[in-house]
């Protein structure tokens, strides 16, 4: 056990060292949500009307209404951004190295996944506290109920991002499979507007929002914002986890490198 916890400390220490010498990253990781807060949010509040919908008791601004899901975009870029430094660390041939560790490799990913989900925490909280500056708030407890909601999310979101860097090779290649997976995820999701809103003009669109595994993350940080769970996005957003992670490992196991 002391080699796993060893381990489990060095790579998300790395992972933290790393973020810390890329100062640029942070601060593009809280300019992106807070563009869509505060520029796009001003333009769309005229345009899409909200009703009162859990976990909502009363109407509500809609800034207030896509502060989750732009958590859940930061949460998603970071994911996307930590499998690209896998991708990084495979063509200098560091990962080579810590995949020959004598460990699992499953629990070599897992502890690259749990470093890749602690920072996107802090950067959701950091996003968080200048909203609150802004006059964009939630209940108090909801800071902390929303924090083992953010785990999960964060955890499903960066599987995936392990998964994706499993089949992509080239660096190069990395960052045009990134934008085809976030901008689709995002977008078609509800994120931005309501999945009723979405029914009223397409019945199709809102079934494909309905089956997005980041729809599901959305709400769970939004009921959980309120102090209030939503056992519906807790399962899908676990199983998402659970076959994101399997299909990683899968992709990532030395035979069927071989084979490929």
């Amino acid at each position: 056990m002391r080699l796993y916890w060893t381990s489990l400390w060095a790579i998300i220490t790395r992972e933290a060292l790393r973020f810390i010498h890329q100062r640029e990253r942070f601060v593009a990781a809280l300019v992106r949500p807070l563009i869509w807060l505060l520029v796009f949010a001003a333009g769309f509040r005229a345009a899409l009307g909200l009703s009162i919908s859990p976990p909502y008791q009363t109407y509500i601004t809609y800034e207030t209404y896509i502060v989750p899901g732009l958590c859940g975009m930061i949460m998603l870029f970071n994911g996307m951004q930590s499998s690209l430094s896998l991708v990084y660390d495979r063509e200098m041939g560091s990962m080579k190295l810590l995949l020959t560790a004598p460990l699992p490799r499953g629990w070599v990913l897992f502890c690259k996944l749990l470093g890749s989900t602690a920072i996107s925490i802090l950067q959701v909280y950091a996003f968080l506290g200048i909203a609150a500056l802004f006059d964009i708030t939630h209940p108090a407890i909801g800071y902390v109920t929303v924090l083992p909601a953010l785990i999960v999310c964060g955890l499903m979101l960066g599987a995936l991002g392990l998964l994706l860097s499993s089949f992509v090779k080239r660096l190069e290649n990395f960052s045009g499979v990134m934008n085809f997976v976030i901008f689709p995820m995002f977008f078609l999701s509800s994120a931005l507007y309501p999945l009723w809103k979405m029914a009223e003009s397409s019945e199709l669109l809102h079934d494909i929002c309905a089956l997005n595994p980041f729809t599901h993350a959305v709400e769970l940080i939004r009921f959980a914002l309120h102090a209030q769970m939503n056992w519906s996005a807790l399962g899908w957003s676990a199983l998402a986890l659970a076959v994101f992670m399997g299909a990683a490992l899968l992709g990532y196991d030395p035979a069927r490198a071989r084979q490929r």
